[in-house]
């Protein structure tokens, strides 16, 4: 009996220390949270920050830099007789977001009582003055100093695009995991576009502590610390100068400026209107002022150079006569009566040549060019006869970079639209259709639709005399100095090179005695553009010009679009010409024109 009673002690005794030896097992191997205690009793770990590279324009102006601030994290464990009124007094937050602040930090994922958390972020320098000496008050609330975007010019910001937190979804998608929680991230603009080139990499350093809190110095000298990696710094092809003046002309009215740098694709200015401060989305009050910003009814943020979409108007116009020209159907010298009753036109001129045909914007010239492409009787149908004769218009057209993403170094840009056989036949629901249907698109109404950086990457095209480069705004990354490999690469269009003698010819005769005469033309310089005026009912038209200058040689070619604002040959090609001005001579010579386009009154009867 008794040997049964020792057995079963025993028995109890060895199950007992089993338990024990699993659960020391637990602890000290698989649990590390007790570690983490020890640890914490006497290393702090804190995030270093690296500084995001910096932008500066084509002449070595600095646009974007760096300027700290700095967040508050709080250790849960090394908080002690938290004093809640002092800390709202001191921060100037109320009760309530101080509570929702502790909620919100315990509902992270990645929360533990034992490593830092945010707990306050993005105090300025203003902010930290007043705070860092009542810092000791709160013990185990910590500041980690960080970096935020600041600008020396409230011009470019559409482009330039913000920096700011990185969000849930963004976080929950980075499969790489390189960001963590309260990270920024560029979210729209060259900020998003170069984000892995100007984001760098974070370090981390670790100090002793002492019971007390007390810092004493590197953990090990420093020997598990990681510096941070600062991020590339970007040199845009933007003229700041230049810039700054389009903004100022485009002060009050919608529309976009795109200017190019023909021989490279370099964008040397992108205006979009109206604008925002870019400097009002930094900062703690990031959130409310994106709000208010998102909201405005004229649309601040919606980047107009690459997301609008207009019809071309008469600018399309030399496409068909290039397109036309490739496909033999007419000659520079093929003339057509303007015959008004296939199409309307405003009069004063008739039975011209292709260039003069450009100069004077003759609509019934390009019905009968479109209808020569379009109806060639090789089949048997008039029907499938436009249908043939619309896939060779777009193969040409499309070579030009319209209807596609043309790939800029920015977020979001649209394709616009070229009109396809199949377009039409989902929108006549697959009933036949042919070239009388679809006239319109032959002076550059109907179904078109085309991207302000389109309509300037097209003048580039002409100036190049066939070719361009993919528009670009950063021509420099990091130490390499050079752009992404696929900005430098030729794009030809369809179109033999001969033919673009007569595009530049007749937009010559534009601006020397066509539509242009009154407001592109310069004393010193041989402008080369097209007027167009864009059919916008119920609503005034929409100004267009094109333009590139000199004509040999081109330094800028530019689009520019205003709209309900009328006639091209106002508003739209006073502010391309004084940007051509302004671009090859640093200054205007004009000061009549400039103070015409800021008065702003182009719909004016007496000009």
């Amino acid at each position: 009996m008794n040997e049964g009673r020792r057995e079963i002690l025993q028995l109890v005794f060895v199950l007992v220390g089993v338990i024990f030896l699993i659960k020391l097992f637990f602890i000290q191997v698989l649990d590390n949270k007790y570690a983490e205690l020890a640890d914490s009793n006497a290393i702090l770990r804190q995030v270093e920050y690296p500084f995001r590279g910096l932008i500066s324009d084509r002449n070595g102006k600095l646009i974007v830099y760096n300027t700290p601030e700095y967040d508050v994290t709080v250790i849960l464990k090394d908080v002690k007789n938290f004093d809640s009124t002092r800390f709202c007094e001191v921060f100037q937050i109320s009760r309530e977001e101080l509570r929702k602040r502790f909620k919100e930090m315990k509902a992270r994922k990645e929360f533990s009582v034992v490593k830092p958390t945010l707990f306050i972020d993005q105090l300025s320098n203003e902010d930290f003055a007043k705070v860092q000496d009542r810092l000791d008050e709160f013990p185990g609330f910590y500041i980690e100093a960080r970096t935020t975007r600041a600008y020396t010019t409230k011009a470019l910001a559409n482009a330039l695009g913000y920096v700011s937190e990185i969000s849930k979804d963004k976080l929950t998608n980075d499969k790489d995991k390189i960001y963590r929680q309260g990270d920024y991230i560029g979210q729209s603009g060259i900020e998003s576009f170069y984000e892995e080139q100007l984001r760098g990499k974070r370090g981390v350093r670790f100090k002793l502590r002492n019971v007390k809190g007390v810092e004493k110095g590197s953990f090990k000298n420093g020997a598990y610390d990681t510096l941070s990696i600062p991020g590339q710094d970007l040199i845009a092809s933007i003229d700041l100068d230049l810039q700054q003046y389009g903004e100022m002309l485009m002060r009050g009215k919608s529309g976009s400026i795109a200017a190019i740098e023909p021989s490279t694709g370099e964008v040397l200015a992108l205006v979009s209107g109206p604008s925002y401060d870019p400097t009002l989305l930094t900062g703690k009050n990031y959130s409310s002022n994106f709000m208010l910003i998102s909201n405005d009814s004229m649309k601040p943020l919606f980047n107009r150079p690459l997301m609008a979409q207009y019809r071309p108007g008469s600018i399309f116009k030399i496409a068909q006569a290039m397109s036309a020209l490739q496909e033999g159907v007419i000659t520079p010298e093929t003339r057509f009566r303007c015959d008004k009753s296939l199409i309307g036109c405003h009069a004063g001129h008739d039975n011209q040549d292709l260039r003069g045909a450009i100069a004077n914007s003759c609509n019934p010239y390009f019905f009968n060019v479109l209808r020569k492409m379009l109806n060639k009787n090789v089949s048997s149908s008039p029907f499938e006869d436009t249908r043939i004769g619309l896939k060779e218009w777009n193969k040409h057209i499309h070579s030009f970079g319209f209807g596609k993403n043309l790939g800029i170094d920015l977020p979001n840009e649209k394709d616009g639209l070229i009109p396809t056989p199949e377009y039409y036949d989902r929108a006549y629901n697959n009933r036949p259709w042919k070239f009388s249907n679809i006239y319109s698109i032959a002076i550059g109404e109907g179904e078109n639709l085309v991207v302000p950086i389109q309509m300037a990457n097209f003048a580039a095209t002409i100036a190049n005399r066939g070719y361009y480069y993919i528009p670009h705004l950063i021509k420099s990354v990091g130490k390499d100095n050079k752009p992404l490999p696929q900005y430098t690469e030729r794009h030809y269009t369809t179109i033999d090179s001969a033919y673009f003698r007569v595009a530049v010819d007749a937009m010559q005769q534009v601006v020397d005695f066509g539509t242009g005469q009154y407001r592109a033309h310069l004393a010193d310089v041989v402008v080369c553009g097209k007027t167009g005026t864009v059919q916008n009912d119920p609503l005034p038209a929409h100004s267009v010009f094109i333009a590139f200058a000199p004509r040999d040689n081109p330094k800028i070619a530019i689009a520019v679009y205003v709209e309900d604002a009328g006639q091209g040959a106002r508003a739209a090609a006073s502010i391309a010409s004084l940007m051509i001005e302004k671009y090859l001579y640093g200054k205007t010579k004009r000061q009549f024109i400039e103070d015409y386009v800021l008065a702003g009154k182009f719909l004016d009867k007496v000009q």
